[in-house]
């Protein structure tokens, strides 16, 4: 399964491309789309819908995570944000790639195990999962990634389970080792991993409906 993360904006818009397979992740892309602050903003939002069309072009992901829109109290830049970000909606809609979406406390929770963790220990769980030597920069790009993973756990249905409470979560440095271990195996065939992402895509699906009953 490959997933393309996806942390809106409408200067910089985190991107980051991860493939699954069950057990091991593997880091294919990640940076960001740019806009310059003197550009006009319809040309600033035909940047980032074609920036994200070409990154789904070229890793053709099965699904995208992105993160939930929430308002803050610059009624301006919410409203920004939420134009950026449905540009971006729209270039993955257009694709037929099915969107999934998780908010801040739950991308903590299932990279960290805890939903108040600190923004480092979030980037640090990226660079560990992902077998990095440094944490991805910019930061958009580590947030992005970060969804991506997140994603990658829900699909698996283990983190999903931690994120609505089922099961107790591990502590941020047993998942720090684990991270590393998995990391540290060797990728599997492409053809394999394309039959485990079928699976934990109906999985996932599955889960959905039974949450939403």
């Amino acid at each position: 399964m490959i997933v393309l993360g996806i942390d809106p904006g409408y200067a910089i818009v985190g991107c980051g491309v991860v493939e699954y397979d069950g057990f091991n992740y593997r880091m294919l892309h990640y940076g960001a789309v740019t806009t310059e602050a003197h550009t006009p903003f319809n040309e600033r939002l035909e940047l980032i819908y074609d920036g994200i069309k070409q990154l789904i072009d070229l890793y053709h992901p099965d699904a995208v995570s992105m993160e939930k829109l929430f308002f803050n109290t610059n009624q301006k830049t919410a409203i920004d944000v939420a134009q950026a970000r449905g540009v971006t909606v729209l270039a993955v809609q257009k694709s037929g790639i099915p969107i999934y979406e998780y908010t801040p406390l739950q991308v903590k929770q299932g990279m960290v195990g805890y939903g108040r963790a600190e923004k480092h220990q979030v980037q640090e769980m990226v660079r560990s999962t992902l077998g990095l030597k440094e944490i991805p920069k910019p930061d958009d790009a580590a947030d992005a990634l970060a969804m991506a993973i997140c994603h990658c756990n829900a699909a698996g249905s283990l983190i999903a389970k931690a994120v609505a409470g089922e099961i107790e979560s591990e502590s941020y440095e047993d998942r720090i080792k684990k991270a590393e271990l998995k990391s540290s195996r060797p990728p599997v065939s492409h053809d394999s991993t394309s039959a485990i992402a079928e699976k934990l895509r109906n999985e996932l699906k599955a889960k959905m409906n039974n949450k939403s009953d």
